[in-house]
């Protein structure tokens, strides 16, 4: 079973120029799930959602092709794909030759979705979808839409996460409610390296404190874990803490290494959000 400490993590690495999909290191989820109380079935729906920016590969005549690349990695999928290995797989494309865009497109799909699905008894597909140069200009930014917690003048003092500051109103009729911030910050779990984020959550149920929930998200700030499992420990948490009747949790992490990831959380199956990045992305 791999490791983080095994992956190409705060290890000098040469970059490979040519196509190698041996490259992609993946890590189980359960591991993490685990720490937080996730045995057996998910207690959640979801996917992990990729844009890669630095894809480039040559065509037949050796003319360098430049897109965008967007990865749908389902929740249910037993392994992450640790980035910096994710980093090195997409630059081996630079120096190969592929005859078409749609040929790199299905060496994407099948690499990635072979790592992810490492170890299942029944694997599936990711999504992938390429944005070529001539669609550039449709790329938009737009902020997650919400209520500002940001807004309210709160003293912070806790900075390891801190479920017990979460809590609702019980007595109160139910609410819906989406509520937005841009305090998240956590590190990377080998290198300690800051991850900086903005997250979104939609909820029906008891009102929640919205100055507990803010301190809260706050408290991730020197919290040492991967995006997708600081996501998965912050539904978990409001689940339990709060009690609400739906749910989902989406957030926004800056990219790094041209590649962010954008994992989404939820209580009900649903449409997964629009590819389109925030202004720190």
């Amino acid at each position: 079973m791999n490791t983080p400490e095994q992956s190409p993590l705060g290890h000098s690495s040469a970059y490979a120029d040519q196509y190698d999909p041996s490259l992609l290191f993946p890590l189980p989820r359960a591991a993490k799930r685990e720490e937080i109380g996730i045995h057996g079935q998910l207690p959640f729906f979801g996917a992990d959602l990729w844009t890669g920016y630095e894809l480039s590969w040559l065509n037949v005549r050796g003319k360098p092709q430049v897109a965008l690349v967007h990865f749908t990695i389902p929740c249910e999928t037993p392994n992450i794909v640790e980035s910096k290995s994710f980093k090195l797989y997409l630059n081996s494309f630079n120096n190969s030759r592929f005859a078409s865009a749609d040929e790199v497109l299905a060496k994407l799909r099948a690499d990635v979705s072979a790592a992810v699905w490492r170890g299942a008894p029944h694997a599936a597909t990711v999504g992938v979808r390429l944005v070529l140069s001539e669609a550039f200009a449709q790329q938009k930014v737009q902020e997650l839409q919400g209520l500002e917690l940001d807004r309210l003048d709160v003293e912070c003092s806790d900075y390891q996460p801190r479920p017990e500051l979460l809590r609702a109103d019980a007595d109160s009729p139910p609410v819906s409610e989406t509520l937005v911030s841009h305090l998240l910050k956590s590190n990377c779990l080998v290198t300690g390296q800051p991850d900086w984020g903005s997250v979104q959550i939609a909820y029906t149920g008891p009102a929640i404190d919205q100055e507990g929930l803010l301190r809260y998200i706050v408290s991730f700030r020197n919290h040492n874990e991967f995006h997708e499992q600081c996501v998965e420990r912050i539904f978990t948490d409001i689940w339990r803490q709060c009690q609400p009747h739906k749910l989902s949790v989406y957030a926004r992490y800056t990219r790094r290494g041209g590649l962010d990831i954008s994992p989404l959380r939820t209580s009900h199956p649903q449409a997964m959000p629009t590819p389109q990045r925030t202004a720190r992305q």
